[in-house]
C-alpha cells in the first residue's frame, strides 16, 4: 500500500515547485520585454531628436582675424610708391549669425611697407614723400555676407580709420633740404590722415572646425595722401 501511494505522494509534492518555477520564468521573460521595449523607445526617440536637430558645422561670433596682402597707390603716389607689403591684425563679432546671411563689426590694425624713389628723382609736379615709407593704420568695419553654399561666403564691407606715416629720414635734413627743393610744404608725414573704405570679401569655412580662410579686395582713400587700392588674404579663427 505504501508503495502504491509515494508516487502519487511525490508527484503531490513536485506540482507547486514546477508551478512556482514556470510563474518565476515568465516573470522574468516579461521584464525582460518590458526592457526591451523601453530600449526600443528610448532608441526611436533619440533617433528623431537627431533627425529634427539641425547640425551647423560653420561656427560664428567672436573671432580673430589675420592677413597679409599688398598695397598699390594710383593717384599721387602712383610712379613714386611701388606695391607695398600689407600685414594687419584685427579682432570683431558676428552679430547676425543666420544659414543664409552673417552681419559682423571689425576692429583692426594694419601697416604698410613701401618702396620709394628718392625725394631728388620725385616728379616735382606729385606731392613729395621720403621714399621708402611705412604707414601704419587703425580701422573699424562692417560687414554683410551672404552665403550661396553652406562653407562659402560672399560680402561686402566698408569702414574707415586714421594712418599715420612717420617720418624716417632725419627731421632736419627734411625741413632744411627735401621741403625747400620743392618750394611747398607737405604734412604727409607730419599729421594723421583719416581715410574710408569699401570693397568686396570672400570667404570659405574649412573642415577644420573654427577656421576659415578668405580675401578682401578694398578700395581706401587717405585724405592728405591718396587712393589706394588693397588686396588682402586672411586666416581667421572663430570661437
Amino acid at each position: 500500500m505504501l508503495k502504491k501511494l509515494s508516487p502519487l505522494f511525490l508527484a503531490l509534492l513536485a506540482t507547486p515547485l514546477v508551478t512556482s518555477t514556470a510563474m518565476a520564468q515568465s516573470s522574468i521573460e516579461d521584464l525582460d520585454a518590458d526592457g526591451g521595449k523601453k530600449a526600443k523607445k528610448k532608441k526611436a526617440a533619440a533617433g528623431a531628436a537627431a533627425e529634427t536637430e539641425v547640425i551647423r558645422e560653420i561656427e560664428r561670433g567672436v573671432y580673430l582675424k589675420a592677413g597679409m596682402g599688398s598695397t598699390m597707390y594710383l593717384l599721387d603716389y602712383a610712379g613714386t610708391l611701388r606695391a607695398g607689403t600689407t600685414m594687419g591684425l584685427s579682432f570683431g563679432q558676428d552679430f547676425l549669425d543666420q544659414e543664409r546671411r552673417s552681419m559682423a563689426w571689425e576692429v583692426g590694425f594694419v601697416t604698410g611697407l613701401h618702396n620709394g624713389r628718392r625725394w631728388d628723382q620725385q616728379d616735382l609736379a606729385r606731392k613729395v614723400i621720403q621714399g621708402d615709407t611705412r604707414t601704419f593704420s587703425g580701422q573699424v568695419a562692417y560687414e554683410f555676407s551672404a552665403y550661396p553654399t553652406r562653407r562659402i561666403g560672399v560680402g561686402i564691407r566698408v569702414g574707415g580709420g586714421v594712418m599715420l606715416s612717420p617720418l624716417l629720414i632725419h627731421e632736419q635734413s627734411w625741413n632744411e633740404e627735401v621741403l625747400p627743393s620743392f618750394g611747398r610744404g607737405t604734412n604727409v608725414h607730419s599729421s594723421p590722415h583719416p581715410f574710408g573704405f569699401g570693397g568686396p570679401t570672400f570667404e570659405y569655412y574649412t573642415k577644420l572646425s573654427h577656421f576659415s580662410i578668405g580675401a578682401d579686395v578694398d578700395v581706401s582713400y587717405a585724405v592728405g595722401f591718396d587712393l589706394g587700392l588693397v588686396a588682402t588674404g586672411y586666416a581667421k579663427f572663430s570661437f
